[in-house]
């Protein structure tokens, strides 16, 4: 039996699995995301005792991290976590452990695009070559799939930290990299600090979610307009908000005003703005697909 290993590498928990699919998941277990070597020491014996336990080999494993990331196998610090905020995990090199450790193909990429590949295999994009996935939720992060390939380029998208019009209320976000940028305006810690309350204690008719509906919507203005996606998935947690997905519908429909002349878009906006089909399980669902592009 060919089985794959899949690591959804969120910035507050890890989330590890063995299996091919949905459905098909040999075993899977989830941890608090703490420090490089504990975390990843973890995962690492995670994957150890299921290969010892369960009597299987893995024909590779893929890593869907949060970032930022290298990606170019051009560069000497090919599979490190770069950049991040995150205390303590700047600079990680995390491909190359995995492959010290266990001699097997590592796929590597966003957490983001290895959701969208989830979707796009099993899920709400499925038949789909060009698409996006965009997580709302404590970040904001997107995925892009061009002709059925998740896009890199320079380093990779960054869509959440798009700079996007001033509010008129004069909130420019939380974001400590910039003023105005879409993960600022739109993240959870953004609706708490401008409402004063934790974004899932606001009832769904509070004026918040008329406003954050604006603050989407001219973000995906911008990505429909610039990438042309034929779908657009939206989860994360802020997106659980379901009373969200007519509002951004609606306002990106009357921003784009007539001029994207698409029938999907003129008439069907419930099948163009969706939510995940997969649910929490499209990162390490995506992890499997890395795996397996990795494999070959």
């Amino acid at each position: 039996m060919t089985y794959y290993g899949g690591i959804e590498a969120g910035g507050t928990k890890f989330v590890c699995a063995i299996g091919r699919g949905p459905g098909d998941i040999l075993t899977e277990t989830r941890f608090p995301t703490t420090t490089p070597a504990e975390t990843l020491g973890a995962a690492v014996n995670f994957f150890r005792e299921a290969i010892r336990s369960h009597r299987i080999s893995l024909e590779a494993i893929g890593i869907g991290s949060f970032g930022p990331l290298e990606l170019s196998r051009s560069s000497a610090s090919y599979g490190q976590i770069t950049s991040t905020p995150k205390p303590g995990w700047a600079n990680t090199p995390v491909v190359s452990l995995f492959e010290q450790e266990f001699d097997i193909p590592i796929g590597w990429d966003t957490d983001v695009n290895a959701a969208a590949l989830g979707e796009g295999r099993w899920g709400a994009a499925r038949g789909l070559d060009d698409f996006l996935y965009l997580t709302i939720g404590t970040g904001v992060g997107g995925g892009a799939i061009i002709n059925g390939r998740p896009l890199h380029g320079l380093v990779h998208p960054e869509m959440g930290h798009m700079l996007l019009p001033a509010r008129p209320d004069g909130f420019t976000g939380v974001c400590p990299f910039h003023t105005n940028c879409f993960e600022g305006l739109a993240n959870g810690p953004s609706l708490a600090a401008h409402w004063g309350q934790p974004a899932q204690t606001l009832p769904a008719d509070h004026p918040a979610w008329e406003e954050e509906a604006a603050v989407v919507a001219s973000a995906l203005h911008g990505l429909i307009c610039t990438l042309s996606p034929t779908r657009i998935i939206l989860g994360g947690g802020v997106m659980q908000q379901l009373q969200l997905f007519p509002l951004i519908r609606q306002k990106v429909k009357e921003s784009l005003n007539g001029y994207v002349q698409a029938e999907t878009i003129l008439d069907g906006m419930e099948n163009y703005i969706v939510p995940p089909s997969l649910g929490g399980e499209a990162g390490v669902l995506g992890a499997f697909v890395l795996a397996q592009l990795a494999r070959g």
